[in-house]
């Protein structure tokens, strides 16, 4: 697989919450570092690693657009300059955010619906869609096999990720999928008590540029820009 890039939310490297969102992975996707997990009570350090392994590997952040490989002609450089130019038009906002179960994962959700945030997402999908390399068909045919629905499809085929727009959830995973209910419910509870059970305000004021080398490697942020500042 060649490297991919994706257009992240990903707190400040400097907050606490983005301190305790990269422990909790084991990894922190601005340094590159591993974190030693502070592991919960009623859980081994293996079975909490296992866990956490998918998201470790895509660091702390909420998706605005799916990673995807550079279209020919576009270069990384073009791409960060993009980002930079892009954010600098966008306004912060704030919305509350809580840990919360979203199917199998646990993750943390907006509370509630945040028209912001869907135009943040929507912007981010058509703006960067220039530099997204078409899906190959082995990639059509991989995601399919996810049962999608027939607006999904579409979606895919258009946007080259099924849950974008109106399939649009945002979330900054926790967990890998927990096919076990209680077992999912202790890790919701273990995260309502590291982070925090009530909502809590965040302003979301920046976009990151992460970056996967190739698929044995994890993603890594190259640029991260905030809303409003000029990039000179």
């Amino acid at each position: 697989m060649s490297a991919r890039y994706a257009i992240y939310y990903a707190p400040d490297p400097a907050s606490e919450l983005w301190r305790k969102g990269s422990a909790w992975l084991g990894r922190d996707a601005d340094t590159g570092m591993v974190r030693d997990q502070p592991v919960p009570r009623g859980f081994t350090a293996e079975a909490f690693a296992a866990m956490t392994a998918d998201p470790r590997r895509y660091g702390f952040h909420g998706t605005l657009k799916a990673p995807f490989a550079l279209a020919d002609g576009a270069t990384e450089q073009a791409l960060l300059d993009c980002a930079a130019r892009f954010a600098a038009g966008q306004t912060p906002f704030s919305a509350a955010i809580a840990p919360q179960i979203l199917g199998r994962f646990v993750a943390f959700r907006l509370v509630d619906s945040c028209p912001a945030m869907l135009e943040l997402h929507t912007r981010c999908v058509e703006h960067f869609e220039p530099f997204r390399k078409p899906l190959s068909d082995t990639d059509i045919a991989r995601r399919r096999q996810s049962a999608l629905s027939p607006e999904q499809d579409a979606r895919l085929l258009k946007w080259g990720y099924p849950h974008v727009l109106e399939g649009f959830r945002f979330h900054m995973t926790l967990s890998g999928s927990i096919a076990d209910e209680t077992e999912r419910a202790a890790i919701h509870a273990v995260a309502c008590a590291r982070f925090g059970a009530e909502p809590q305000d965040h302003c979301f004021d920046s976009i990151s540029v992460f970056h996967q080398p190739n698929s044995a490697s994890p993603f890594t942020i190259i640029g991260r820009f905030g809303f409003g500042q000029s990039q000179s």
